[in-house]
Parts: structure tokens; C-alpha cells; sequence
């Protein structure tokens, strides 16, 4: 389905199921469907980075971005999550959609950073933690460890307020790295302690490439 238009593909991630139960301890959000349309498509029509590619999900969910990567003609998609629960929606999700090249594995994506795979992955993808009070920084460890684990790019989510640091470490890691697309994350009521239906967070969508 790699030739798929936007809005079909987009109305296809509509129906991918979210999280029953969503845990505030790991910051449990789905990916919108248009957000997560209008990423992937972007990485494939700008880059040809999905197609027939390797590709790691990390910090996968319910597996949207897993999902939505696997239509539009990955070779193989890995999912990584931590949460049981996730994982069986993921499950549901891949086998909803008749995929026979996606897979998922429990693993605390933190403590991916020393494992040296025999192979790299051509793309990851990554929707990391923004990070609460008492998770600060967390999205930045998600990026490093998809950094060591990419042959080739990283694609993630990050509040533009944060923009400047990236830049920073961007330099300090020696990647190029660059806003491919401005997004405005529709982050619905979710949890007890949100006082509004929703509220619109402005996102960066980054390439980092590597060197």
C-alpha cells in the first residue's frame, strides 16, 4: 500500500485501537491518527525511508506508528514497549490489519542503550515520553538510544518549546538534525488531573540523520 493516498491512508490509522487503560506512569498517549499520518507520509514521499526498509518503533503502544509504517510498504517493523497491556492492543492491532511483517517485543526501551544488535535498523520511529517533573529528560534518553540503534535516520515528536535544546545535542552528538514538519498534537483529556477536553501542544517532527 505504499502508493496510498494521504487521506485514505489517514482514515485507515483511524480505526487502529488506542490504549483501554492508559498508564499517567509512562505518560500513555495514543498518536493521533492525523498526526501520525501526516508524519509517516512525510517520511516516505520526502525521504524514502519506510519502503522496504528496517524499521524500529521504540516506545511502540497500541503500534500506530508500527501500523501506519507497515502500509506504507516497510520491509519489516519492529515494535519495542514495556507495557503488557499495550502490547496485546498492538496484537490486535497487527492482526486487524492482516500484517505478517510486524512484530513486537517487552523491552524497557531504556535499557536498550548497551545492546549491540548484529544489525542496525534503516529507520527508527519514535513518539518518546515528553517528560513530567518527575521524568525530565526522558525524551532526550529515548533519541539517544534510537540514535545508536539507526544505520541510517530517526524520525521523533518533540514539544517545539524543547527546539533549541535538540539544536544543542544535535551538535554535541554530531547528527544533522532538522525540523521536517510544525505540528500541533491535539492531546486529549485523559487522565484525572486534566482539567480541560483537550489542549493543542505545538510538536516538532525531527530527521536526524546520521553522519
Amino acid at each position: 500500500m505504499a502508493c496510498l493516498k494521504l487521506k485514505k491512508f489517514e482514515e485507515f490509522l483511524q480505526t487502529v485501537d488506542g490504549f483501554e487503560n492508559p498508564k499517567v506512569t509512562l505518560e500513555q498517549y495514543i498518536t493521533p491518527s492525523h498526526i501520525a499520518s501526516h508524519m509517516l507520509y512525510t517520511i516516505q514521499t520526502n525521504y524514502d525511508d519506510l519502503e522496504n526498509k528496517l524499521v524500529l518503533d521504540l516506545g511502540c503502544g497500541a503500534g500506530m506508528l508500527s501500523v501506519g509504517a507497515a502500509l506504507l510498504g516497510a520491509a519489516h517493523v519492529v515494535g519495542v514497549e514495556i507495557d503488557a497491556d499495550a502490547i496485546e492492543i498492538f496484537k490486535g492491532n497487527i492482526e486487524g490489519f492482516e500484517l505478517d511483517n510486524v512484530d513486537c517485543i517487552q523491552w524497557d526501551v531504556l535499557g536498550m542503550e548497551d545492546i549491540d544488535f548484529e544489525h542496525k535498523f534503516d529507520t527508527v520511529l519514535m513518539n518518546p515520553p515528553f517528560g513530567t517533573k518527575q521524568n525530565s529528560g526522558i525524551d532526550m534518553k529515548f533519541l539517544r538510544i534510537g540514535l545508536a540503534l539507526a544505520d541510517r535516520s530517526v524520525y521523533s515528536l518533540h514539544k517545539t518549546s524543547t527546539r533549541d535544546h535538540i539544536k544543542k545535542k544535535a551538535i554535541e552528538w554530531k547528527v544533522k538534525a532538522t525540523v521536517v514538519a510544525e505540528l500541533k498534537y491535539n492531546l486529549p483529556q485523559t487522565y484525572k488531573f486534566h482539567k480541560r477536553s483537550s489542549v493543542d501542544i505545538a510538536v516538532d517532527l525531527w530527521r536526524f540523520e546520521k553522519r
